[in-house]
C-alpha cells in the first residue's frame, strides 16, 4: 500500500493511537500538532490523505482547509469534528474537504472512510502542473492564456521575463530551484546574464505579488540553494 498520511492532531493519546494503527495497516503517518505546522507541511510536501482536526492550537483546521484549497493543494482530506458540530462539518466541506467523522469514532469506519477516499480520489507523488488556464494564490491570480496577473482584482504588470519567471515558480511549485535552474529554462541556455541576475528579477517579482516583500509568503529563499514557491 505504502500511502503516506498526514495526521494533524493535538492529543497526544489520538494520535499515538491512531498512528500505531495506520502503520499497523500499511501507511506512512507523519504527524503535526498544530494548525500552522500542519499546513506548512502539507503545502511543501507530498501526502497522499490528510486527516485534520478542526479544534487545533494555532490555527484551526476549517482555516488550514482553507489556506491548502487557495493554494491549490488539492490532496484529499477528511475532517475530524466534535459531536454534535453540525457546523463544523458543514463548513468544512464547503471550504474543501472531503469527508469528516466525528469523535469519539471507531477505528474500523475511519479506516473504512480513509480506503474509499483513496479509491475514489487518485494521487500521484509526481511534482504536479498547472491544472488549468488560472491559478491563483493568495490574493494573486494568474491566467496563463491571457498572460494577466492580477491581485485583489487589480492588475499587475509584469514584464514578460517576469511573467515566464512566475510561470516557472508554479509549475514548479514546492520544488527548491537553483539560480543556475532559472536561467537555463526562465532565460534560455544562450543568454548572457550571471545569477546575480536572477536575485534581481525575483526582487522585482516580490514586489509586484507580495504582500510584504522583505518577508516574503510565495517566494522563499532557500539559503545557499535557491528558491522555493509556495503558492
Amino acid at each position: 500500500m505504502n500511502k503516506r498520511i498526514l495526521f494533524v492532531e493535538d492529543e497526544p493519546g489520538l494520535v499515538m493511537t491512531l498512528t500505531d494503527r495506520l502503520r499497523n495497516e500499511g501507511y506512512t503517518v507523519e504527524t503535526s500538532v498544530d494548525g500552522e505546522s500542519g499546513l506548512a507541511r502539507a503545502t511543501n510536501e507530498r501526502f497522499d490523505a490528510i486527516i485534520l482536526d478542526v479544534m487545533l492550537p494555532r490555527k484551526s483546521g476549517l482555516d488550514v482547509c482553507r489556506d491548502l484549497r487557495q493554494r491549490g493543494v488539492t490532496t484529499p482530506l477528511i475532517m475530524l469534528t466534535a459531536r454534535g458540530q453540525i457546523v463544523d462539518k458543514v463548513v468544512g466541506l464547503k471550504l474543501g474537504a472531503d469527508d469528516y467523522i466525528t469523535k469519539p469514532f471507531e477505528m474500523s469506519e475511519l479506516l473504512a472512510r480513509l480506503e474509499a477516499l483513496l479509491r475514489r480520489v487518485p494521487t500521484t507523488t509526481e511534482t504536479p502542473t498547472v491544472p488549468s488556464d488560472v491559478y491563483q494564490f493568495g490574493p494573486v491570480r494568474v491566467n496563463f492564456r491571457r498572460a494577466e496577473v492580477e491581485s485583489n482584482s487589480e492588475p499587475i504588470e509584469l514584464s514578460a521575463l517576469e511573467f515566464r519567471l512566475l510561470r516557472y515558480f508554479i509549475e514548479h511549485r514546492g520544488a527548491t530551484i537553483s539560480r543556475d535552474e532559472l536561467l537555463n529554462e526562465v532565460w534560455g541556455y544562450h543568454a548572457l546574464v550571471s545569477t546575480r541576475t536572477v536575485d534581481v528579477h525575483v526582487a522585482w517579482l516580490r514586489q509586484k505579488i507580495e504582500q510584504n516583500p522583505r518577508h516574503p509568503q510565495f517566494i522563499l529563499t532557500v539559503h545557499g540553494m535557491g528558491y522555493k514557491f509556495v503558492g
